[in-house]
């Protein structure tokens, strides 16, 4: 059902929970996250480096000139494409509403604790 997971030796993509995608250098860095088994204190993941496409791109056609881009491989982006369809099923069962009302009470809180914080290094320059 997801041969480009399977691919690359993600023998059960049902298990999924989330992904992180992130570049380092010349490469794409890719984060499987699966769900937590039954008795395991920490979630299983799997790291994946994938070598990103070089390709050279005109950047001044009167004088020829070329810049070398790099971009993502082509690959990783069928394999995104269907960690997004199993996450994305997962995320559309999640209450939005309660979900951005949990993010603001937490930046609600960190905003406070930060104003606490200037105004007793106010307190300490008087």
């Amino acid at each position: 059902m997801y041969p480009n997971l399977t691919s690359i030796g993600i023998e059960k993509p049902d298990s999924i929970e989330r992904y992180s995608l992130r570049q380092e250098a010349a490469n794409d860095i890719l984060k499987v996250y699966f769900k937590k088994q039954k008795g395991e204190l920490f979630a299983k993941s799997v790291k994946l480096k994938f070598p990103r496409q070089r390709k050279s791109v005109m950047v001044n056609s009167g004088s020829r000139e070329y810049k070398e881009v790099t971009e993502i491989n082509r690959t990783l982006t069928f394999v995104i494409d269907e960690l997004d369809q199993i996450t994305n099923r997962k995320h559309s069962d999640v209450d939005i509403k309660k979900k951005i009302l949990s993010d603001l009470r937490h930046l609600e809180q960190v905003v406070t604790h930060k104003i606490a914080e200037i105004e007793a290094d106010l307190e300490k320059l008087k």
